[in-house]
């Protein structure tokens, strides 16, 4: 896991409760190999609904793995701004930071 991408608050969850952070990947794993989507599709599905609730810190982490599975930066974009109509314009506070991760290398 890249941590320059993972929040310093995921980070310190990981390290300083070991068995909290473990039971919660293993439940995110399992989650994901229930979903009937393919990867890039869950991983842009998880990112609009990122934006939507305003779970910024994610973002970058996730906008890369979702590029390294293929994803545009159209793809991206739309993504994150597809709660735009149930959500509002919250999404749009998610734009800059997305952009900037997936233009980033």
């Amino acid at each position: 896991m890249n941590n320059n991408l993972v929040s310093n608050a995921f980070q310190t969850f990981m390290k300083d409760a070991p068995d909290h952070s473990q039971a919660w990947m293993e439940a995110v794993q399992k989650l994901g190999a229930a979903s009937k989507l393919d990867p890039k599709t869950d991983e842009l599905a998880y990112i609009s609904v990122m934006a939507a609730v305003g779970l910024e810190s994610g973002l970058p982490f996730h906008v890369k793995h979702a590029k390294k599975l293929g994803a545009t930066r159209d793809e991206i974009i739309s993504a994150v701004l597809v709660g735009l109509p149930a959500v509002g314009n919250q999404v749009i506070r998610a734009l800059p930071l997305a952009i900037s991760a997936y233009d980033n290398e």
